[in-house]
């Protein structure tokens, strides 16, 4: 039998311009590249969310559920270091949502 637990779903977008894409072929290899590399090194669901007919522009979601919010937390800051170091990329904003 399942028993009462504390769960905690969050989900982090992050909105990025790619200023060398120049159709939507390259913007999709780079998003390809780097959705793959985030799901090895972190283990969250990654997913388009936005832009996807925009060619140098998307929208990036990430969801994760653990028992401890602080752990998603602490992975959601550890994905935005990530981002940041890149360099395919600029990030335009991001949000974090816990539900």
């Amino acid at each position: 039998m399942i028993q009462e637990y504390t769960q905690h779903l969050g989900v982090l977008s992050v909105a990025i311009h790619i200023p060398q894409a120049q159709s939507l072929k390259e913007k999709r290899f780079v998003l390809k590249s780097l959705k793959d590399r985030i799901r090895r090194e972190f283990n969250v669901s990654v997913a388009e969310l936005d832009g996807q007919e925009k060619w140098q522009t998307a929208t990036l979601g990430f969801a994760m559920i653990n028992a401890d919010q602080r752990h998603v937390d602490s992975c959601f800051q550890n994905i935005l270091s990530f981002l940041e170091r890149a360099g395919d990329f600029f990030i335009c904003d991001h949000s974090v949502e816990f539900y």
